[in-house]
C-alpha cells in the first residue's frame, strides 16, 4: 500500500523542471479531456494538416517525465504538428502519449530512431505507428431511420462527419435491426463523437443506442457487426412505464416547449419516437438550470436515463 501511494506521488523538481522549461521556451500546453496538449498545429506551422499514417504512439514513458523531455526528444526527429501527453488526476502521466508529424515519412523515421530508446535508465520507450481509428459504429437505431435525417443530427450533435452509411439486417423472424457506419474526419473527432452522441440521443430522442469502434474490414451482410458485449447495465431492469386507459392519448405528455435547433430534421424525431422539442444539453447556450430542467423532463417524456452510464461513456 505504501509502495502504492509513493508512486503515485508526483516529483516536485520534475514539475518545476517542466514550468522552468515552458517559461523560457514560451510553449503553449493545454489540458482537456484527462490530455495535455500541444499544437494542434502548433503558431509555428505553414504546411498543410497531416494525413494518415502520421502518428506515433508512444508509451512506457515513465511517470514523471514531461513534455520538458518529450518535445525536445520527438521534434529533434522533424517538427511536431501536435504532442499529446496523457495525464492523470495527480498530476503524474498515464505512461503514454501520441506524436503527429507533417508527413508518413517523419513518422516512419521517428520509429526507427526512437523505438528503444533509453530515457532514463532502466526506461527504454516504445514508439509505433498509432492506429487512427475513424469510424464508428452507431447500433440499435429504428428500422424508420432515414440516412439524411441521422447524417443531418449527426452534424448538429458533433464535428468532423465525413459520411454515413446506414445499414439493416434480419437477426430474425420478423427481427429487423439496423446500424449505421460513421466515417469522422479525424480519430479526436470520432473519439469525442463516441463520447457524446449516446447520451444525446437519450435526453433528446428517449433512444438507446449503443456506438463501438468500427474495424477498418467492410461490413458483409451477410456477416452483420456483431452484437455489443454484455455489461451489467444490460442486466439491470427498467421500470415499468405507467399504463394508459383505453381513451387516454396514445402518446406521452411532452416537456414545455424549446426551441428546436433548426438543423434537427423533424422527420427523425418521428423516425425515433422521441419528443421532438428537447434540446441538446451539450450545444451551445444551454444552461445548467435548462441541463436540470431537460433531464426531469425527458423523464417524464418517457425518456429512459441509464444510471450506469456517465462520462467517459462504457461503451470503449
Amino acid at each position: 500500500m505504501e509502495r502504492s501511494r509513493q508512486s503515485q506521488m508526483v516529483n516536485l523538481q520534475r514539475v518545476l523542471e517542466l514550468e522552468t522549461w515552458i517559461r523560457k521556451t514560451n510553449t503553449k500546453l493545454i489540458q482537456v479531456n484527462g490530455q495535455r496538449k500541444y499544437g494542434g498545429p502548433p503558431e509555428v506551422w505553414d504546411g498543410p494538416p497531416p494525413g494518415a499514417q502520421c502518428e506515433v504512439f508512444i508509451s512506457k514513458i515513465p511517470r514523471d517525465t514531461y513534455e520538458d523531455l518529450l518535445i525536445p526528444l520527438f521534434s529533434s526527429i522533424g517538427p511536431l504538428w501536435e504532442f499529446r501527453l496523457m495525464m492523470n488526476f495527480s498530476g503524474q502521466n498515464r505512461g503514454f502519449a501520441y506524436a503527429k508529424y507533417g508527413s508518413a515519412a517523419v513518422a516512419a523515421k521517428a520509429i526507427h530512431l526512437l523505438h528503444g530508446y533509453m530515457l532514463e535508465p532502466g526506461h527504454h520507450l516504445s514508439v509505433r505507428l498509432s492506429i487512427e481509428k475513424r469510424q464508428l459504429c452507431l447500433r440499435d437505431l429504428p428500422a424508420t431511420t432515414r440516412h439524411k435525417d441521422l447524417l443531418q443530427v449527426l452534424h448538429a450533435l458533433v464535428d468532423g462527419v465525413e459520411s454515413v452509411s446506414l445499414q439493416s439486417f434480419k437477426s430474425g423472424p420478423g427481427i429487423e435491426r439496423t446500424f449505421a457506419i460513421v466515417t469522422f474526419s479525424s480519430h479526436q473527432t470520432a473519439s469525442m463523437a463516441k463520447k457524446i452522441v449516446v447520451e444525446a440521443f437519450k435526453r433528446q430522442f428517449s433512444l438507446s443506442i449503443s456506438i463501438t469502434w468500427q474495424s477498418a474490414v467492410k461490413l458483409s451482410m451477410d456477416k452483420p457487426p456483431p452484437p455489443p458485449k454484455p455489461s451489467k447495465s444490460v442486466l439491470l431492469t427498467p421500470p415499468k412505464p405507467p399504463r394508459l386507459k383505453p381513451n387516454s392519448a396514445q402518446h406521452p405528455v411532452l416537456p414545455p416547449t424549446w426551441a428546436r435547433p433548426p438543423s434537427i430534421p423533424p422527420g427523425f424525431h418521428r423516425a425515433v419516437g422521441g419528443p421532438s422539442n428537447l434540446r441538446h444539453p451539450l450545444l451551445p447556450g444551454f444552461s445548467p438550470a435548462q441541463r436540470k430542467e431537460s433531464e426531469t423532463s425527458s423523464s417524464v417524456a418517457g425518456g429512459c436515463i441509464c444510471t450506469s452510464c456517465g462520462y467517459p461513456y462504457d461503451v470503449l
